[in-house]
């Protein structure tokens, strides 16, 4: 492991353009489990409240489960070693964007400055009506369903449902970026999810070299990624992070 962590090290120093691209496992050892896979929510929850057809039918049932599942138990996650290293890298000038498919907001709590949310944002609410945003912080979720304060409409969490397309401006920022790596980390992710699975491999297409961190396989395993370091995100990232920064004990918070 040692010499694939130099490899791996030494590919990101002679980066002149890297985007890290994260998914649910990233933000596990933050105490937020993935949707899918043995432990995933989709085993406990029916999917079918993330449905958009339904959400509008039933926003009452959904929003019961939505709070449960975004706004309860999530509430209290903070970022974690890898989250933190990532903004560092950013800080150092060894990391251009990061391009996540969580919607857990850690990145930016981090101190991240350059994210894109490919799935949007569990911090943010939406007006389905007039498209008034709200922070979370600023509505009570003590009666359900939340409703916009300017025009009484349902509120809905500001991120992609099932039913519900990417947001074309995430869509354009992280084709773009990934068009444009020397060299993308992938991180924490399956493969599984359209269209944010092709993000890597449109990054591959140009050139990309394709550095993975994932403790199985993935789907860009033998397919795309050029160095795969096998482990959790926070133990493999500290490494780098050793190995990038030898002086450093840690990673300071954003």
């Amino acid at each position: 492991m040692t010499d694939l962590i130099r490899k791996a090290t030494g590919i990101l120093r002679q980066s002149s353009f890297t985007t890290a691209f994260t998914g649910a496992g990233i933000s596990v050892e933050s105490g937020i489990p993935p949707f899918r896979g043995k432990n995933g929510l989709w085993n406990k929850y029916n999917p079918e409240i993330l449905d958009l057809a339904y959400f509008h039918e039933h926003p009452s049932e959904s929003w019961e489960v939505i709070r449960e599942i975004f706004y309860d138990h999530f509430k209290n996650a903070r970022p974690n070693k890898a989250h933190e290293i990532l903004a560092r890298m950013e800080r150092e000038g060894l990391l251009s964007q990061v391009i996540t498919q969580n919607i857990d907001d850690l990145h930016r709590l981090a101190g991240s400055k350059v994210v894109t949310a490919f799935h949007g944002n569990s911090a943010t609410l939406r007006c389905i009506h007039c498209d008034r945003t709200y922070h979370i912080s600023l509505i009570s979720l003590d009666h359900l369903p939340p409703t916009c304060r300017e025009c009484g409409g349902l509120l809905k969490p500001d991120f992609v449902f099932f039913g519900e397309t990417i947001p074309q401006m995430a869509l354009h920022s992280s084709y773009e970026a990934a068009s444009l790596s020397e060299v993308m980390l992938v991180i924490g992710t399956t493969g599984e999810v359209m269209p944010a699975n092709q993000i890597p491999v449109i990054a591959r297409q140009n050139g990309a070299a394709i550095i993975e961190i994932n403790p199985q396989p993935s789907a860009f395993t033998s397919a795309l990624t050029d160095i795969f370091l096998q482990g959790k995100a926070a133990e493999i990232m500290e490494m780098i992070n050793r190995e990038l920064f030898p002086d450093a004990i840690s990673p300071a918070p954003g």
